[in-house]
């Protein structure tokens, strides 16, 4: 009997060229798992109203981990159009699967190593090496939002006097979209990053907020932050307000090393890093929970790139690394890792992005090979 059970979920557009491509390189590694794969996407919306059905969620449930394509994400108003006749005028509304999934299986951290590696012509700078610890679950990606605007909402929101300019404004047209946060929410992802930093002995901890501004939310984060940082003297910790870090990533991004964030703010810095170092073709992520994850490249499904096995999987690879050391297969995720840096480096097998002509595949047994 395999020794894990490894949920697949290749969802749609380039996500099932690129976890084809991961596969090659995992059946390479003899990975003692049994692969089963589920349904998500863009499809299972238009046909079944729902992007991640429950067989889906029940599957996830009896294994041990899940490795993520990529899925197309659409406006309200695109995705209800696109519903087949049957389901249309339904009530049906889009969520994204993603932040289900986060959500379902209180995935609180999403780790997001940004490295750059030898030889990579992309890198905006060499040995530029970051994490973002990002918070999962609250913030503003909480998913609390209303548009037109109850007007019970309204009522409750006048007890604050900057609501009293928006008291005559017609219902229909107020959205809302909200900022939740909790202490505990905060404590979570803040305490993740500090405990990394210390196994890895890494220099600092930077918390990105903008509690100048955001003074209620942001102003929890920053007191939890300093809390924690107490216990831990031996890892400084930085505060940068979000607008200022975008600047400072660009100018000096040695400076830094760990970051942390709420929801919101970890998207855009993870993705601002990610361009150091080669854009979303280098970027993985991992949705860590206490007793579940799901890891995933960060870029999304390119839909017109669909089985051309054109987009760079590089990213998927890590992701696939980052699930092997959550599994406690540090061995296996040190040797992909070492097998993507020595076809980088060599330069001989690249994708477009890199100025190559290599497929997804090309890669993927480019890197099978040096394992």
């Amino acid at each position: 009997m395999p020794k894990y059970r490894i949920a697949v979920l290749p969802g749609d557009g380039v996500g099932k060229d690129v976890i084809e491509a991961a596969m090659i390189v995992l059946d390479k590694l003899a990975v003692d798992a049994e692969f089963v794969y589920g349904d998500i996407g863009w499809e299972f919306w238009r046909r079944e109203g729902n992007a991640l059905p429950d067989r889906t969620i029940r599957m996830l449930k009896e294994t041990d981990c899940c490795l993520f394509g990529a899925i197309t994400s659409k406006p309200k108003e695109d995705a209800a159009a696109e519903l087949t006749p049957a389901l249309k005028g339904e009530g049906l509304s889009y969520f994204s699967p993603i932040v289900r999934l986060r959500q379902e299986f209180d995935l609180y951290t999403n780790r997001r190593p940004c490295k750059a590696y030898p030889g990579n012509p992309l890198n905006y700078r060499d040995n530029i090496d970051l994490v973002i610890f990002r918070e999962n679950t609250e913030g503003m990606y909480a998913g609390v939002e209303f548009h037109p605007l109850p007007q019970a909402v309204r009522d409750a929101l006048l007890v604050h006097p900057k609501m009293r300019a928006f008291k005559e404004t017609p219902l229909d047209e107020v959205a809302l979209s909200t900022r939740i946060m909790t202490k505990k929410g905060c404590t979570r992802i803040v305490q993740a990053a500090f405990e990394y930093a210390r196994e890895f002995k890494r220099r600092s901890v930077t918390i990105v907020e903008k509690p100048n501004v955001l003074r209620e939310t942001g102003g929890l984060m920053l007191d939890v932050a300093r809390a924690i940082a107490r216990e831990y003297p031996g890892i400084p910790l930085k505060e940068a307000n979000v607008d200022a870090m975008c600047m400072w990533l660009v100018k000096n991004p040695h400076d830094y090393d760990v970051l942390v964030a709420e929801n919101l703010f970890g998207d855009i810095i993870s993705d601002l890093s990610a361009q150091l170092v080669g854009g979303l073709g280098f970027a993985s992520a991992g949705n860590i929970g206490d007793h579940y994850a799901v890891f995933e490249p960060t870029h999304g499904s390119a839909p017109k790139y669909t089985g051309m096995y054109k987009v760079n999987p590089l990213a998927t690879f890590l992701a696939a690394k980052m699930m092997l050391e959550w599994l406690g297969e540090t061995g296996k995720g040190r040797r992909i890792e070492e097998a993507i840096t020595a076809v980088i480096k060599e330069g001989k097998v690249r994708t477009y992005d890199m100025g190559g002509d290599a497929t997804s595949l090309d890669v993927a047994r480019a890197v099978a090979g040096r394992l």
